[in-house]
Formats: structure tokens, C-alpha cells, sequence
């Protein structure tokens, strides 16, 4: 039996140990934190990240809690639509709903099917040889067949494998995210709206909670005055169109968190180098605009998975560098689009969008027709 090791007990960390442990590997797991606390508050599980989880029987578990119904699309500031569809029409295309859920909820689902003893925590990884596959780590040396660094957006396993590449750059946003209580949540209509660079997105949960997240261009860094940040929160979107401030309003200060948002600045040249593969955040770290991130990172993993045994890691990088770089870009095209303060431009771009939703209704889907329909590979 060959013999992996992760590296990171994430959504993309677990989901390997999972996929990999189902298709005859020996997985071990490290992870530096004391226990699986994920870091942010929701996550939006797309279709294509649903086929995914179908392969480590976790799919069904997911989409028990789907509750988003009804109107969903994208709105200005004042809550005009600008482009319109539903939760129902986007079903009937793409054959699953869009589930919208705790972070730490999936993470749960996920762990699950990670065989039992696989998961060191409290354990951190000092060093990787990618031409043997030993990992060194304070709980002592591990030899394995396939490297998994799934150790997130600053990855130092990338940093080692890749030295010349520039890494992870602000994004020039920063990213406000809330769980707030309210009566009814399934009624809500989802999707974001769009002010002058500021963006608030608003997301049914089930249990009658909304998460919602915001972005706006400011400086990096701050986040330890929880009470300052909401007034911020307020300060931005306190004039926008409802429920957005009563929404704000309403969160507690334990579940607002502030993240600026980082992304790689351009795609790797390849996702392995000798026995070691870079996974999620590690390997293509992209802006949340697409609401892929996770999404890809559950690819990554099932797909590893099915061609760890007859490719390799070169196997690997061949069957995911195109997708992950070309999501990569358009996420970041859009975090661009988002960040227009202009008047006159952001009254273009709303115009044009606006037009294009009546000309064609569906043409959100459309777009993401690509994304939503990959199907994972048979192993």
C-alpha cells in the first residue's frame, strides 16, 4: 500500500486524506493547530465541488442543507437588480443547488471520512525533500510516496519548491465576514450588491443565520478591534438597501472577522516538483470573486486521487494547471471590476450589465457553464 502525507488538515488537506485514503493509500495528516478550527465563517459549495464530494460519499450529507430559494443575482447599492435569476433555474441547469454553509459544517462532514488515527495535530512540518518525499516534523521524520502540501495561501512548502516565483500580492480589497441570526433567512434573496468598490454579498444559511461577506479598497491589516471593525462595517454599508443594515447591525462581534484578501500573482509553472504536489490555496491561491477557492481545492483532491497511481504528480499538474490558472485570472479580472470607484465607470459598468441581464436573462449561468459542470475524473 503506497504511502501519503498531508500536509494542512483544511477543506483541501481532509478531502485528499479522504480521497486518497479511498483509493488504497496509506494517508497520514499534519497539522500544526491544536485542533480543526477553520479559519473564516461561510463557504459556498457550487455543483462542480459537489460531484467532487460525491466521490468520498460526502456529497448528500451537503446538500441536506441547501435552504437558498427564489430570486438570487446581483444588485446596485439601492437594491435595483442589475442582473436577475433564481436559485431554482440555476438547479434545473447545473443539476445540484449552490449550498451555502458553515465553514467549520463542511470541515466536520469532511473529517469524517478521513480514517480514524490518520489526523496528527499539533503537528508542524519543518522541512520537505521533494526527491525521497521525507518530511521532517516535531513529532519526528516521515517517508512517503506522495506529498500533499495543502498548507494554504502562504504556503512555505511553494515557497521552497518555487523560489523564484513571486508569490502571494494584496489584492488592493479587504474582506468583512458576518453570521448574523434572522428570522426567516430562507426567505431572503442571495446574491451580492455592488456600490462604488465595495461589495456586500448576502447568503441564506440554514437554522435561520446569513452569512455575508464584504470587500472594500483599503489599507491591509487591521481586525483585532472587533467593535471598530463592525463600526466600519456600518459606516460603509449602513445607507445600502435592505436587510444589509439590519444585517450588520445584528452580527455579534464573535462572528465578524476581518481578512485582507491575498492571491497568487500569477499561476505556477506546475503544481508538483518530484513526489510533492501543491493542493487548494498552496497551489493557486485566487481572489474570492468566483466563490472557487474551497471549490477547487475539493477538485484538486479527488482528482489527485484518481491519478496519483497511474500518472503521478506530473499526471496531476497536467490534469489541473489549466483549470485552476484560467479561474485564477477571471476571479481576479473580477475582483478588478469590483474595485471601480469612478463614478462615470461604475455607472458604465452597471449600465452594461444591466443591459446584457434583459437581453439575456441567463446570461450569469452561462458563464458558468464551465465552472459548475466539471465532473471528477474516474479513478
Amino acid at each position: 500500500m503506497p504511502d501519503a502525507v498531508v500536509i494542512g488538515g483544511g477543506i483541501g488537506g481532509l478531502t485528499a486524506a479522504a480521497a486518497l485514503s479511498k483509493a488504497g493509500w496509506s494517508v497520514t495528516v499534519c497539522e500544526r493547530a491544536p485542533s480543526l478550527e477553520p479559519v473564516g465563517s461561510g463557504i459556498a459549495v457550487a455543483p462542480n465541488a459537489l460531484a467532487a464530494l460525491d466521490t468520498i460519499g460526502a456529497g448528500d450529507d451537503v446538500r441536506r442543507l441547501s435552504v437558498m430559494q427564489g430570486e438570487a443575482g446581483l444588485r446596485r447599492s439601492d437594491g435595483r437588480w442589475l442582473v436577475r435569476t433564481s436559485a431554482e433555474v440555476a438547479r434545473a441547469r447545473f443539476g445540484d443547488p449552490t449550498v451555502l454553509m458553515l465553514r467549520t459544517t463542511l470541515v466536520d462532514i469532511i473529517a469524517s471520512r478521513v480514517p480514524e488515527g490518520a489526523l496528527r495535530l499539533g503537528t508542524t512540518v519543518e522541512a520537505v525533500d521533494p526527491a525521497t518525499g521525507r518530511v521532517s516534523t516535531s513529532g519526528g521524520d516521515l517517508t512517503a510516496d506522495l506529498v500533499v502540501a495543502a498548507d494554504g495561501i502562504h504556503s512555505k512548502i511553494r515557497e521552497a519548491l518555487f523560489p523564484d516565483h513571486p508569490g502571494v500580492t494584496y489584492s488592493g480589497v479587504t474582506s468583512w465576514r458576518i453570521v448574523s441570526p434572522y428570522a426567516g433567512a430562507h426567505t431572503l434573496s442571495g446574491g451580492e450588491s455592488w456600490g462604488r468598490g465595495t461589495v456586500f454579498g448576502v447568503m441564506p444559511l440554514a437554522g435561520d443565520q446569513v452569512y455575508c461577506y464584504a470587500t472594500a479598497p483599503v489599507p491591509p491589516g487591521g481586525g483585532a478591534d472587533k467593535a471598530a471593525e463592525k463600526a466600519e462595517l456600518l459606516r460603509l454599508f449602513g445607507g445600502w438597501h435592505a436587510p444589509i443594515p439590519e444585517l450588520v447591525a445584528a452580527a455579534p462581534l464573535d462572528r465578524l472577522l476581518r481578512l485582507d484578501i491575498h492571491a497568487l500573482a500569477r499561476p505556477l509553472p506546475a503544481l508538483h516538483a518530484g513526489r510533492v504536489v501543491l493542493l487548494g490555496d498552496a497551489a493557486h491561491a485566487m481572489t474570492p470573486n468566483l466563490g472557487q477557492g474551497a471549490c477547487q481545492a475539493i477538485e484538486d483532491a479527488v482528482v489527485l486521487a484518481a491519478v496519483a497511481d497511474r500518472a503521478g504528480p506530473a499526471g496531476y499538474t497536467e490534469a489541473r494547471l489549466a483549470r485552476t490558472s484560467a479561474l485564477m485570472r477571471r476571479s481576479r479580472s473580477i475582483c478588478r471590476l469590483t474595485r471601480w470607484s469612478n463614478p462615470l465607470a461604475v455607472r458604465a459598468r452597471d449600465t452594461a450589465m444591466a443591459l446584457s441581464g434583459r437581453l439575456s436573462p441567463d446570461v450569469t449561468l452561462r458563464s458558468f457553464d464551465e465552472v459548475f459542470t466539471w465532473r471528477p475524473p474516474r479513478a
